[in-house]
């Protein structure tokens, strides 16, 4: 039996949000993340009655069969990022306030935004191996103890402390948050030199080191690597508007991170984020890949106002 999302019944009902936030912090992609959550439940209404009412904690069995089914899946991710053109971006996901009423049934209206979904934090996860990734996520974001990670990885409690460990040394300390007000401003600089095609002021808002990663999937045009130093990426933003006449901008959080999302004859074909210290961009992520972008595709209209 197929589970959908409105036959859902019993115990196991309600666990479809939390399988999801944990399925996209993992892998990073809307689709495969409800493929992931999909596949626990097919799995679960596959069990006889007597053995599903057996089970003491559907919630924790369906997290384990969710964490085993995203660890095979980022294993074979490694394979298709090689495949890839060009730089691979999480897929973006917009604010729940700004998602239109259409969205309503979409994966990402499921989606709690926290640090742990910017796009600096799933970045840095790519870099993880699988088993670290999946012990990290589980134990430092989610909080769950490594006698039961243990079951996930088929490992000892140990060895995935010693996992959560190794990815954690991979992150960057974490910094102060810029005031609101400062990321807001910042954005808006952005925002008037990228529409003014003003290059001398997109360099002053743009840090020196800044790095611009553009992913396109070989569907729209970008950068095949990343970009780095301020006065090499803003010259590439204004060819962006060159080619793009009739573009327009508007102000929309992504990833719960300050951002822009460029419109063109009513359609979004491009989502960034922006990472903002000491009042300059100093990372840019650009996703223009389209099959990346449905879930921009109605909370963002034509008839938006700019932010």
């Amino acid at each position: 039996m197929r589970a959908t999302e409105g036959s859902d019944t019993g115990p196991a009902a309600g666990e479809r949000g939390q399988l999801f936030n944990l399925a996209y912090r993992l892998l990073g992609s809307l689709a495969d993340s409800e493929d992931a959550v999909q596949e626990a439940y097919t799995r679960w209404y596959a069990l006889p009655p007597a053995r599903r009412d057996a089970i003491a904690s559907p919630g924790a069995w369906m997290t384990t069969v969710t964490g085993r089914i995203c660890l095979d899946v980022l294993r074979s991710a490694r394979v298709r990022r090689e495949r890839y053109v060009g730089a691979w971006l999480p897929d973006p996901l917009p604010d729940p306030d700004e998602r239109g009423a259409a969205q309503t049934a979409d994966p990402a209206d499921r989606m709690v935004l926290d640090e742990s979904v910017t796009m600096a934090f799933l970045v840095v996860l790519e870099a993880m191996t699988p088993a670290e990734r999946v012990a990290f996520v589980l134990h430092d974001v989610f909080r769950y103890p490594f006698a039961e990670i243990a079951v996930v990885l088929g490992r000892t409690p140990a060895a995935c402390k010693q996992l959560a460990a190794s990815a954690r040394r991979r992150v960057p300390a974490a910094r102060p948050p810029e005031a609101a007000d400062v990321r807001t401003e910042a954005v808006r600089r952005i925002k008037a030199a990228w529409e003014d095609k003003d290059i001398v002021s997109l360099v002053d808002v743009l840090d020196p080191a800044a790095v611009m990663t553009v992913d396109g999937g070989g569907l729209a045009g970008a950068a095949p690597r990343p970009i780095e130093g301020g006065a090499r990426i803003a010259p590439y933003m204004t060819a962006i508007a060159d080619r793009a006449p009739g573009m327009r901008l508007v102000e929309r959080s992504v990833n719960g991170l300050p951002g822009l999302v460029a419109l063109r004859d009513g359609a979004v074909v491009t989502v960034a984020a922006f990472d903002i210290a000491e009042g300059r961009v100093n990372r840019i992520w650009v996703i223009r890949n389209p099959e990346k972008l449905r879930p921009w595709t109605t909370s963002v209209g034509a008839g938006s106002a700019d932010g």
